[in-house]
């Protein structure tokens, strides 16, 4: 397979590169979620022919539809390279949707799903008041029809049942793991990563916050998972205008009030699990929440965000042991970016910040320090990392909450050396292509969380 990184997109409406790695960059993919929208009829048919180009291979055709702009950051051969490359790296393509309207972050774009072996795309296409192609956008497709909510599962340790986070049309569905039993219980929240994630926080063939509420059940502990918002209701981030409490924090906050309230939960013994960026926030949330019994952190940030998207990138543009000169760029742009979010003021359009992502969302993360907010909270806290995560890492990230912690009894930590970043165990030179293989969260994992969560106070 050709790990090789290849520049997809042009960001709407400015210049910045995305990379697209053998499968996917999964916790770069924090874009705005696309929602429906009507499509103009003279867009579709622009997209359309710029798609059948692709796929004829009439490349200068394709780049005649473009704006300069685009024309030029996709000449001497990198359009070329980067649709060809799709099918070297993700197998033969099994079919390409029709167009269909949406809207990116406030954006019109029309947008096609590429379906390949392991994974499908999403083909985002921008057009402009001239009738140019003004953005091209590779990313992981989401489902143009929402799946069904999971049947809850029973059996003779455990019983599930739905657990709504919220109320009314803006609710979250979600589902209450409960063990056999009189109970009460104690009980984990758990907290997505970055994304907009299902219950489960699908992730390929993986789920692991299912593998931890049936393995944590089984051990006599409850848990609440529910659909993230940017999933649920993608219509309230329409605008492309929202922070990182609107996206995670303010959700985390209500399901630990609402799961505390439940009769069959004891009420002092409900603890918080956040995986990844729900790790970093954890402590926010845990501000929010001060009742919380206890903190497990799962691949849990100490850096600023947009240092480890640049750290990520670096990595997995260097897989195959060498950078070209567009690799090279494309870090470069990333890294301006990032040192950019230092300087946001609030009014910059998303096409020009680091992922696409709001200004106000980098601007409420520029001031947040996981580490110094857990420093100044009363409850013990567990800090799980896996030795093969090249997204939050042991040298980056581990080893910061070590430091701050040392000498300190009410952290423990939990080191697995064999695991990668959704605590799956894996082999060899870590890649984002393991995340499509099937695994399970480890029972250690599990194991050291049963005994946090029995020894804690």
């Amino acid at each position: 397979m050709n790990r090789k990184l290849v520049v997809v997109v042009l960001a709407l409406g400015s210049l910045a590169g995305v990379y697209f790695s053998a499968v996917w960059l999964f916790e770069s993919l924090l874009m705005p979620p696309a929602v429906s929208a009507r499509a103009d009829p003279e867009h579709l048919r622009l997209g359309e022919a710029f798609l059948d180009d692709l796929d004829a291979g009439r490349y200068e055709e394709a780049l005649a539809r473009t704006t300069p702009q685009v024309r030029e950051a996709l000449a001497e051969g990198k359009l070329q390279k980067i649709w060809e490359a799709l099918a070297a790296q993700l197998g033969a393509r099994k079919s390409r949707s029709p167009l269909r309207g949406e809207l990116v972050g406030g954006t019109p774009v029309v947008t096609s799903t590429l379906i390949f072996g392991p994974a499908a795309l999403d083909a985002r296409i921008a057009v402009d008041s001239d009738g140019k192609i003004s953005g091209f956008r590779l990313v992981p497709a989401k489902q143009s029809v929402p799946a069904p909510a999971p049947t809850p599962v029973a059996n003779e340790r455990f019983v599930e049942t739905p657990f709504a986070v919220g109320e009314g049309a803006s609710a979250l569905e979600g589902t209450l793991t409960l063990p056999r039993g009189s109970g009460p219980f104690p009980a984990v929240v758990m907290v997505h990563g970055s994304g907009p994630h299902d219950r489960d926080e699908t992730v390929g063939p993986n789920h692991p916050f299912r593998d931890l509420a049936h393995a944590l059940a089984e051990r006599g502990v409850a848990s609440l998972r529910y659909e993230k918002r940017t999933r649920a209701h993608p219509e309230a981030f329409a605008s492309g205008d929202f922070t990182v409490d609107e996206e995670t924090v303010d959700d985390a906050a209500r399901a630990v009030s609402q799961l505390r309230a439940h009769a069959g939960i004891d009420p002092q013994r409900v603890f918080l699990l956040g995986h990844s960026l729900g790790a970093m926030m954890a402590p926010r949330i845990a501000e929010r929440a001060p009742d919380l019994a206890g903190l497990i952190l799962l691949a849990a940030p100490a850096r600023p965000l947009q240092d480890i998207v640049v750290e990520q990138v670096r990595y997995l543009a260097d897989l195959d042991g060498k950078l070209d000169e567009d690799e090279r760029e494309q870090i470069e742009q990333f890294a301006a970016q990032a040192a950019a979010v230092a300087t946001l003021a609030g009014s910059e359009p998303a096409a020009d910040t680091l992922l696409g992502l709001p200004a106000r969302y980098w601007i409420d993360l520029r001031g947040y320090d996981p580490v110094a907010t857990a420093r100044a909270l009363p409850q013990p806290i567990l800090v799980v990392q896996g030795g093969r995560d090249y997204q939050v890492t042991v040298d980056g990230d581990f080893a910061r909450w070590h430091e701050a912690f040392d000498g300190i009894a009410r952290v423990q930590f939990a080191f697995y050396p064999a695991l990668n970043h959704l605590m799956i165990a894996g082999a060899g030179a870590p890649e984002p292509a393991e995340y499509a293989v099937a695994g399970q969260v480890d029972t250690g994992v599990v194991e050291d969380i049963t005994a946090f969560v029995g020894t804690a106070p």
